[in-house]
């Protein structure tokens, strides 16, 4: 199958065109407008098998993961998802891989109020790009660059869990291991897990109720530690975390030891929640959005001046004994970078 019959095929007439795409797929370039007052908020990501997924992963978990980190970088700026493009390349032409891919493609673009409008694909190892673009009022724009010492760090949703659930496709994570609980318990904990970590839920709604309100944002794709750092170079801040006080789920929690559920909290990747600090004036507005989002957040510490990141547990210093020494990178392998 050639490839203007894979795109016409598969990717054609997948979602209803949205008001503002003029030409979509199917034609050279693809052409849209931009709403006015508004400005235009641009990402991309690219997802390589035996890199950024297992290469036996289902198709519908990688277009899920590749259309949610994608939508979660808009949700960090505040921005309403609105396009994407997809580059997809292909060692071969397996119709029911694609089936089974684009229709996840397009279940999302319609949940999301996405149009994809354009893309290329090509043969070569399986990897998948998508840009995706979206819209933010210039004046409400989330940035890593607006925290200030005083400000209060919150997170969304639980943290830890995509790490663990790649650590149980890793083998290194054995669930069935734990003895005081029914193997139905055992497979529902790993299930919750492992489709955490292919299936992120990106906060859009979060983002967009936030953007006014809070003063710096990004979202953990390479684990909290890691992340928050990227807020205070930007910022010129320091930072505490209550580790005491991470939002670890009940799943997590009956997998591993407490320690182990920090540690992967603190520096598991691909969890995909909202990390981000807000003025102490604006508590009352901040607790009114979320509710209206509802999201689950945590106050897991504040920032501080200086620049450094202090760990506390029940506000004394926290050195775990197997906190991860590097932020979590996107690498599988014999001795994947996370778990070194």
């Amino acid at each position: 199958m050639k490839e203007f019959n894979i795109i016409e095929r598969f990717f054609t007439g997948q979602s209803q065109p949205r008001h503002d795409v003029i030409v979509g797929v199917g034609d050279d370039c693809a052409i849209t407008t931009v709403p006015a007052n508004q400005a235009l908020a641009t990402t991309t990501d690219t997802l390589v098998s035996g890199v950024h997924f297992l290469a036996d992963t289902a198709p519908s978990d990688i277009a899920h993961k590749a259309m949610a980190v994608n939508l979660s970088d808009l949700a960090a700026v505040g921005a309403i998802p609105a396009w994407i493009s997809l580059a997809l390349s292909l060692e071969d032409t397996d119709e029911d891989w694609l089936d089974e891919f684009s229709d996840t493609i397009a279940r999302l673009c319609e949940y999301y109020s996405v149009n994809l409008i354009g893309g290329d694909t090509t043969r070569g190892p399986l990897s998948i790009t998508i840009t995706a673009q979206g819209f933010v009022p210039p004046g409400s724009i989330a940035t890593r660059s607006g925290a200030q010492p005083g400000d209060l760090l919150y997170v969304t949703g639980s943290l830890g869990d995509a790490g663990a659930g790649l650590d149980i496709l890793l083998n290194k994570l054995d669930i069935t291991a734990l003895t005081d609980i029914s193997s139905e318990e055992q497979t529902a904990i790993s299930q919750y897990l492992v489709e955490r970590h292919h299936r992120p839920t990106p906060r859009v709604l979060s983002g967009t109720s936030l953007r006014r309100i809070i003063s710096s944002c990004i979202d953990l794709s390479d684990g909290l530690r890691g992340d928050i750092q990227h807020i205070m170079r930007a910022s010129s801040c320091g930072a505490i975390i209550n580790v005491d006080a991470l939002p670890i789920s009940s799943q997590l929690s009956a997998a591993v030891s407490v320690e182990q559920a920090i540690s992967y909290a603190l520096s598991a990747g691909d969890d995909y929640e909202l990390c981000f600090t807000l003025p102490q004036d604006n508590t009352t507005e901040f607790e009114l959005a979320m509710h209206a989002s509802n999201v689950s957040y945590t106050c897991i510490g504040q920032m501080t001046g200086g620049d450094q990141l202090e760990l506390r547990l029940h506000d004394k210093p926290y050195q775990p004994t197997n906190l991860l020494t590097a932020a979590f990178e996107h690498q599988f392998g014999a001795d994947p970078a996370h778990t070194s």
